[in-house]
């Protein structure tokens, strides 16, 4: 029997010293291993000897009424001491998965360890004559062994390949490329609507968390649904009547969306210029009234009004893009249809030089424009923070929680770890899974110190935050966001400020997907208190000081929130300073123990 396992323990990361706190980090962490059913089995990789059997009259005759080899073959399976009997196969540690076995070959996929992650189908001969690891297809999918071990078919992009199981890899790829250009099936959509709303109903009954799923007659919801099906004209549609049917569960995290929706050919796709321009006649053009200002820290992420050669301010104008007048047109975003990430030839006014300019200009897609607003409100709270403590309070803000999210966190909260208060902002947070690696950081605590004979001193657990800390949530705080919060209150690390979050901690994975690829997400785990009650679904986390950002304050530009939250850490600094302590004295002579 061949398995594998993660068994090799090595991290890349030697100690926990450095920037940013590194942790370990394991890599290439599975070997091959394999265990004889029965004892006295001799491993198929162990070395030739002299007192290994090699002559084949030694082998055992078949018997005559042998059982033909399309039977399957009794196992006899000797337990006592199997444990002791795993060896490892010899070929290197890896990122391995999907192993196969077809008698002759062993097969597996290997996962490059890069921000590529690029996978491999490699083979191993099974005996003790070559312990060369082949790459048969790099850059796959995903691979299926036939059930008589002579074929593997291989998916690699969107294509399909059919090779040999053995130890060679194709001449030719291309020879092996099943063609499937000539594949067509007879579908009638309702039929196929039918067959989805169905399994979109029976997915919800076998994955809901609540096996009673929340106290619903199940099939009667199926009943009186099913008809409307016959009514559905297209595939937009038929989510519209899925979100009916699971709405009666009333859970959050549960998202209708995607399936095969036809798209017409004449789309049309906004761009950016990442600011705001108002028509103005007597300058010939449109005025730059406003650029979204990010952290210049991460250079890549400016607005593309700032990138352009010669960079643009507020007050320069656009008098034409491509040689076109901008006042030929309706609205300047007219001459930017279809033109995200190409360049523009654009005829500017410059604020201070009377004289036309030229300069080039590359436009970004509406989603990247709505990321770059946000990343401009993120750094407009950051510089607030700063501003009004003095630089006493750090400000971190988490969009959502996510593996991205990750690097947010590293980027923002170690600059200022040492600072006496800290905020931190989950508002608009749409979740994901990383609440307990935050939380983690935020329980470590100092301990002692070290004073190194130059420079200041520092404490050990390194990077531990000692100051005061307050979170920030609002009613659009979601999922994981909810998460962090509810655990930041329980492991009462700090205050709360803000308003009751969404309310939606029934854990889900995006597995139960429909034919056409589409899906109607079922809420899978849900989450309860040591006091024995669900928790956050349905209701949210309560801060522990409510307050409103009022929509017309918010529009002015104020931020009750942020403001009431940096007030709060300054009186917390001011009652109760936490600074480090002073070294003591140096000893004359060394001392025992106090």
């Amino acid at each position: 029997m061949y398995f594998l396992s993660d068994r090799n323990l090595v991290s890349r990361v030697r100690s926990p010293w450095g920037a940013r706190q590194p942790e370990p980090y394991f890599t290439n962490k599975t070997r091959v291993y394999h265990i004889p059913l029965q004892k006295d089995v001799r491993s198929p990789f162990a070395p030739a000897n002299e007192l290994e059997e090699t002559n084949s009259d030694t082998k055992p005759a078949e018997k005559p009424d042998a059982k033909p080899a399309s039977d399957a073959p009794k196992v006899a399976i000797d337990f006592d001491g199997i444990s002791s009997r795993i060896r490892r196969v010899p070929v290197p540690s890896g990122n391995y998965g999907s192993l196969a076995v077809n008698g002759k070959q062993l097969f597996w996929v290997a996962t490059e360890d890069s921000a590529k992650r690029s996978r491999d189908l490699q083979t191993l001969t099974i005996g003790n004559e070559s312990t060369k690891v082949i790459t048969l297809i790099s850059g796959i999918s995903g691979y299926d062994l036939s059930a008589d071990g002579n074929k593997i078919m291989v998916r690699k992009s969107n294509d399909l390949y059919v090779i040999d199981a053995s130890a060679k890899p194709p001449s030719s790829l291309t020879s092996k490329k099943l063609d499937l250009s000539k594949w067509t099936f007879p579908i009638q959509p309702r039929e196929e609507w039918r067959q989805m709303f169905v399994d979109a109903w029976r997915m919800e009954r076998d994955y809901f968390y609540d096996r009673k799923l929340h106290g619903r007659n199940w099939q009667e919801v199926l009943d009186r649904h099913l008809p409307l099906v016959d009514r559905v004209t297209d595939r937009a549609e038929l989510n519209d009547l899925i979100e009916q049917v699971v709405g009666e569960l009333e859970a959050l995290h549960i998202y209708v969306r995607g399936g095969d929706a036809r798209e017409g050919t004449d789309k049309i796709s906004p761009a950016s210029l990442g600011g705001i321009v108002r028509r103005d006649e007597k300058a010939g053009g449109y005025r730059i009234t406003h650029i979204y200002e990010t952290d210049p820290d991460v250079p890549e992420s400016l607005s593309p009004l700032r990138k352009a050669q010669p960079s643009l301010n507020v007050g320069d104008v656009i008098q034409a893009v491509n040689g076109v007048p901008a006042l030929s047109v309706a609205h300047l975003n007219v001459l930017l249809r279809n033109q995200s990430g190409k360049q523009l030839r654009v005829k500017v006014k410059l604020k201070n030089n009377d004289e036309p300019d030229t300069t080039i200009i590359t436009p970004i897609s509406q989603t990247a424009a709505s990321s770059l607003r946000y990343a401009a409100w993120k750094f407009s709270r950051r510089r607030r923070v700063e501003k009004s403590s003095r630089d006493k309070v750090g400000y971190v803000h988490l969009r959502a929680m996510s593996s991205s999210n990750i690097a947010e966190w590293t980027r923002h909260f170690y600059p200022v770890y040492n600072r006496q208060g800290l905020i931190i902002d989950v508002r608009n947070n749409r979740g994901g899974n990383i609440d307990s690696w935050i939380l983690g950081r935020l329980l470590r605590k100092a301990w002692f110190y070290w004073k190194p004979r130059v420079g200041q001193p520092f404490w050990n657990m390194q990077y531990a935050f000692r100051g005061h800390i307050v979170v920030l949530c609002n009613e659009a705080t979601a999922s994981d966001g909810e998460a962090f919060t509810e655990g930041f209150k329980r492991l009462k690390l700090g205050t709360v400020i803000g308003t009751r979050t969404w309310g939606g901690e029934i854990w889900l994975s995006m597995n139960n997907r429909l034919v056409d690829k589409g899906i109607a997400s079922a809420a899978q785990t849900g989450v309860y208190g040591p006091e024995r009650k669900w928790l956050i679904e349905g209701y949210g986390v309560d801060p522990d000081i409510t307050v409103e950002n009022l929509p017309h304050a918010t529009y002015k530009g104020k931020d009750a929130q942020l403001d009431h939250a940096v007030k709060h850490l300054l009186e917390k600094i001011k009652k109760n300073p936490i600074p480090v302590p002073k070294p003591p004295a140096y000893p004359r002579k060394r001392r025992g123990p106090p």
